[in-house]
């Protein structure tokens, strides 16, 4: 199997990335409202938990959907798979640390924590749009921390806003079919 024929799996099996950014955004769109109108604890968990549901709640979708539910187990996908899922839990610590010195900076350094987790997701589908987000997560939350108001909850609304525009964009450009797509 060549790169691009695996690359043309996951872009299949993955539905062109459209259920996945769907989930991610709903998950940040749900912690940026607990923060808007409950409280910052509660819009932390939310993500940080919400966060470790996406994998098997894509799962569950792509089931429903009624293709396949993953890659085969022999798939040349699977370790860099697994090895981009792991990112993010890995780097999370950041996120804490950063939220510990200073709470409105809780957003704005998993927008760079889940930008990096997205740059791999280049290769993996072999679209170049991931690379794209990965850039804009990266600096908008380098930006926002830096510059941006001490308003807890905008970086939530902003990378939430920035995934379903993704998933939008991706629908209309590739569609969230089962069939595969070109690179």
């Amino acid at each position: 199997m060549t790169i691009l024929e695996a690359q043309a799996d996951v872009r299949r099996v993955f539905r062109n990335g459209v259920p996945g950014s769907v989930i991610s955004a709903v998950l940040w769109l749900a912690s940026a409202a607990c923060a808007t109108w409950v409280n910052e604890r509660t819009a932390i968990l939310v993500l940080v938990f919400g966060g470790m549901l996406i994998f098997p709640t894509l799962l569950a979708v792509l089931h429903l959907l009624g293709g396949p539910a993953g890659l085969p187990k022999d798939h040349p996908m699977n370790a860099l798979g697994m090895q981009v899922a792991l990112v993010a839990p890995l780097a999370m610590p950041v996120a804490g640390g950063a939220a510990l010195y200073r709470l409105d900076w809780f957003y704005p350094a998993f927008m760079v924590v889940v930008g990096a987790h997205y740059l791999p997701f280049t290769f993996l589908y072999g679209m170049k749009v991931f690379t794209v987000l990965a850039y804009a997560m990266v600096a908008g939350g380098l930006m926002l921390g830096l510059y941006g108001p001490r308003e807890f909850a905008l970086g939530g609304w902003i990378n939430g806003g920035a995934l379903m525009a993704l998933a939008l964009w991706l629908l209309a450009t590739r569609g969230a079919g089962n069939k595969p797509a070109t690179g």
